[in-house]
């Protein structure tokens, strides 16, 4: 009797589980996940001008229980392994969390913070922005290269730039080695760079054209074009690979067909043969 009532009790368990999932799984769960998370950002908009509106907190509160019961429901209908096992719910579960910890703390500046990270959120929601963003963390190893010779150039042409041009602008241009590295990362981002820093320059030390050209040449065309490229390679690989994969499914489905087909072609001819 008492085993009798405990595979009842499994069973209800499962069947309450398999309900909880295809919940979770459904077309339309996701989507009213991204538009809480949407809701959200329009809340703390609201509250960079109205600030200690009563409603916005109330609402605020309100999505923070919202995303708690979507965190929980995920837990039970993919279970704790199925569902730690994606990265992305680790950060889900850390930012909804946090929400909770410092909801009720004097750490003004921490919750707000916490509250802004909650709108990035909306990454792992969409599977396109979750695409670009794992793409990029996989070319990390391969951008430190690129990372490493950025450095390199930089430092070469700011003790350049501090040896010849220290005495003719000011010291907050190229008076030391960390200012030139700053006024570099100006040129490089083309912010003012040629009437504030380049032609003052060449009006006193004409060869300093060549200084410039290289270095824009090299630093904002070459090198940004590098990281565009790894990043660009990285996001065909996983198209690749996705690609791949189905043709592996569609692959197994057919043998799976064709095996079915071999079977009823038998059963046929035995039912002949009979």
């Amino acid at each position: 009797m008492e085993l009798k009532k405990k595979e009842e009790m499994n069973s209800t368990n499962i069947s309450f589980r398999t309900t909880i999932r295809q919940l979770v799984e459904h077309k339309y769960f996701q989507p009213m996940v991204i538009a809480i998370i949407l809701l959200n950002g329009l809340i703390i908009i609201s509250e960079t001008y109205f600030n200690g509106n009563h409603l916005l907190l109330a609402l605020d509160k309100i999505i923070v229980w919202i995303f708690v019961v979507e965190l929980l429901v995920k837990i039970i209908g993919l279970g704790f392994k199925g569902y730690f096992s994606d990265r992305w719910n680790w950060f889900d579960f850390s930012i909804v969390i946090g929400s909770l910890v410092f909801y009720s703390t004097p750490f003004v500046s921490v919750l707000r913070l916490i509250r802004v990270l909650r709108l990035i959120r909306m990454i792992p929601a969409i599977p396109a922005l979750r695409k670009i963003i794992d793409s990029l963390m996989k070319s990390v190893p391969a951008l430190t290269g690129i990372l490493g010779l950025t450095l390199l150039i930089f430092s070469i042409y700011a003790i350049i730039g501090t040896t010849f041009f220290s005495e003719v602008l000011p010291y907050e241009f190229f008076g030391s080695f960390h200012t030139a590295l700053f006024t570099l990362m100006q040129v490089v981002t083309f912010e003012s760079w040629a009437s504030q820093v380049a032609r003052p320059i060449i009006s006193e030390v004409p060869w300093s054209w060549l200084y410039f050209v290289t270095f824009i040449i090299i630093g904002a065309l070459v090198i940004l074009n590098l990281v565009v490229a790894v990043i660009l390679s990285y996001l065909s690989q996983e198209d690749d690979a996705n690609r791949e994969e189905q043709m592996e499914r569609l692959f197994k489905e057919n043998q799976e067909l064709k095996q079915d087909i071999h079977e009823i072609k038998q059963l046929l001819l035995e039912k002949k043969k009979g």
